[in-house]
């Protein structure tokens, strides 16, 4: 196959992956119409005064809520349909924002219900809060809905969220799932939509068994077969003066993961004070039955890998993330990073084909404290690959106080290159901004963050 021919497939991919992430969101707006639309037929617009007209709009966007939060679940269930089309990081990016909305609209859709139906039977509006368990024990899971929401709502404001080690503030997040479960029985036996119209009762079980059972295949099942299957163990832990640790871990037939260079896992070491963590962090190798992480001590969990015993079983999730070389969309290739950003990179490095165009840059404070740098310099060479290593304290651009970089500096055809990025978030994101300055197409400008 030509360069030419390589380049149009890649192309190809690129449009295809495109349109697949734009059906994914058109089909939560489209499950969200046609809610509506069994509402309607149900005879919801038959209203005759103004207490009815908001008892209407309350039960649409009770709906449209529902369809949010059901696509904010499926987002978070790590199905690899999602992932491969949207990547890891723009998943919970959508899922964050989806469930914000999501719950403020819940809190709307309880207030014009309370508010309609203590209008209806002249009640307060507290009356008829206290009445709602009285329709029976579904709509008493669905107050401890709201309470769940009220409390994770709240929790994410930044002035928590700051204060807060990730951990906690995970577990209480975990509320939202617990919101769902509870949220989920009032509408098949309260929602007047769902409960007599036979074709709108499937048409919502269907929506919520693909939420629900995606994320209990891929978030509990999926794991657990893993762990079954390939026996994942630390095989060794190898540490650095500067705080750098690489842990190497071995099974059985890891081969059959299919993880891609520049992949990550979610991974859960069971050992005491990792054991209910779960952290991502990139393959800086994968070869055999072996796949190796490195990562800097920079929080509680990293801080702690250090001190994992040999021998340490490992629960993981993935592969994750489109970091990888089947997301290119052009013909030459520019790797930059910084940091630990430099472990995907080491690992496309591995997979760099002999003859390809490929440019790797690397930001360094020094050599002393670059993790993998020698291994980079040695896949470099052993691939015919250009090497800079930009070292020095940070300057005006997003190279050195000596050495300043853009782009063009790197990229002999800017709009005929894809630049994979990664490395500290700000810093990445001013790479990516001269890319897309330099001309450099949106599509090809690939960087993931896993940041919460």
């Amino acid at each position: 196959m030509t360069a030419s021919d390589v380049a149009s497939v890649r192309a190809a991919s690129a449009a295809r992956r495109s349109w697949q992430a734009d059906a994914l969101e058109a089909a939560m707006w489209l499950a969200a119409v046609t809610g509506i639309a069994f509402m309607v037929a149900s005879g919801a617009l038959n209203t005759v005064t103004v207490v009815d007209w908001w008892n209407t709009l309350g039960r649409a966007i009770g709906i449209v809520a529902a369809v949010m939060m059901m696509t904010q679940v499926l987002l978070a269930s790590r199905a690899p349909w999602v992932e491969r089309v949207i990547g890891h990081d723009r998943a919970i990016a959508k899922h964050t924002r989806l469930g914000k909305a999501a719950i403020i609209l819940m809190f709307v859709h309880l207030v014009l219900m309370t508010a309609t139906n203590a209008s209806y039977d002249d009640r307060s509006f507290l009356g008829q809060l206290l009445t709602w368990p009285d329709y029976g024990w579904f709509m008493l899971f669905a107050q401890i809905a709201a309470v769940s929401f009220l409390i994770v709502i709240l929790t994410s404001l930044a002035a928590v969220r700051l204060r807060w080690r990730y951990e906690r503030w995970h577990a209480v997040h975990l509320l939202v799932y617990v919101g769902v479960a509870f949220a989920v029985p009032h509408q098949f036996l309260e929602g007047s939509t769902f409960v007599s119209n036979g074709p709108a009762w499937w048409f919502w079980a269907a929506l919520w068994t693909l939420s629900i059972g995606s994320f209990l295949m891929f978030r509990l099942a999926r794991p657990a077969l893993l762990a079954s299957r390939h026996g994942l163990t630390v095989a060794a832990v190898d540490t650095s003066a500067d705080g750098w640790v690489s842990v190497t871990m071995s099974g059985r037939d890891l081969s059959r993961l299919r993880a891609q260079s520049g992949q990550f896992f979610l991974w859960r070491f069971l050992s005491p004070g990792l054991r209910w963590q779960s952290h991502p962090y990139s393959l800086s190798a994968a070869s055999g039955d072996g796949l190796r992480i490195t990562v800097k001590a920079s929080g509680d969990g990293s801080a702690s890998l250090a001190a994992v015993p040999v021998g340490t079983r490992v629960i993981f999730e993935g592969p994750l993330g489109v970091f990888t070389h089947s997301r290119r969309a052009k013909s030459a290739l520019l790797l930059v990073s910084a940091g630990i950003g430099i472990t995907p990179v080491r690992s496309m490095l591995e997979a760099v084909e002999p003859g390809d165009d490929c440019t790797v840059v690397v930001r360094v404070r020094s050599r002393a404290e670059a993790p993998l740098l020698d291994e980079v310099e040695a896949l470099a060479a052993d691939r015919g690959v250009t090497l800079h290593v930009l070292e020095g304290a940070r300057g005006e651009t997003w190279g050195t106080a000596d050495s300043p970089a853009t782009i063009s500096q790197f990229a002999a055809d800017p709009s005929a290159t894809d630049v994979y990025v990664c490395g500290p978030p700000a810093w990445a994101a001013g790479v990516a901004a001269d890319a897309l300055a330099a001309g450099v197409a949106p599509e090809a400008i690939h960087r993931e963050e896993f940041g919460w």
